[in-house]
């Protein structure tokens, strides 16, 4: 699949897919979105309620490692640990991900970036003495954790483009994999979306959204 290299609002790059006229992250800013939705609304959030040193985090659409890389940045701020999962049918190639520039808009060190997207597939790898991460190629309809989750970064492709990925289906998967309390987070506020996560138990509640966006969704098992 083509993938084509464009520059969102706040300067930092992202990917776009023209066969599906469809981008891995908002054109109003890849690095604000990520940082609203999964950083602000999710990490952050999640570690309030719960008063809590230690979080493990699935994320679904791993793309260009820019939700892991600042969840690893901010375990190097903050004095938590973070154990990592990213699953990604589709993983991109290095010629790709040499092209983003989140090291130098984020002043953050490359080669850290970089052992994101090297380190083994299938194998647990430590980062740093805070943060282990773990990726799996696989699809999200071959999920079947359960129990093992504080917190997902829900980051699939829109609904417009796979609807598949937004069904009760597959947020039964994800309420399955989440531990009592448990929370996902998602940029999306569609309506579908909304009620397919209702139906399988969580507690969704729709808050304002990242830069170009009204709201986003956030659900708690």
């Amino acid at each position: 699949m083509k993938r084509t290299l464009f520059k969102t609002d706040d300067g930092s790059y992202s990917l776009h897919i023209p066969e599906w006229d469809e981008q891995y992250h908002s054109k109003h800013g890849a690095i604000a979105e990520a940082l609203h939705v999964f950083i602000k609304e999710g990490l952050y959030h999640w570690i309030a309620e719960n008063k809590a040193s230690e979080v493990s985090i699935l994320e679904i659409g791993f793309g260009t490692g820019l939700n892991a890389f600042l969840t690893f940045l901010e375990t190097e701020k903050k004095s938590f640990n973070v154990d990592y999962t990213g699953v990604e049918a589709y993983p991109l190639e290095m010629d790709e991900i040499n092209m983003l520039n989140y090291t130098m808009l984020l002043n953050a060190s490359e080669e850290k970036f970089l052992q994101l997207h090297n380190v083994p597939w299938e194998e647990k790898s430590t980062i740093s003495k805070n943060f282990q991460l773990t990726k799996q190629q696989k699809f999200f309809s071959e999920i079947n954790s359960e129990n093992c989750f504080n917190l997902i970064y829900f980051d699939a492709f829109g609904i417009r483009v796979q609807p598949e990925l937004w069904t009760e289906e597959i947020f039964r998967k994800m309420h399955t994999a989440l531990k009592p309390n448990g929370v996902l987070v998602t940029y999306a506020a569609n309506g579908n979306a909304r009620r397919a996560l209702q139906s399988v138990g969580f507690k969704v509640a729709r808050l304002p959204g990242p830069p170009g966006k009204r709201e986003m969704l956030r659900g708690t098992k």
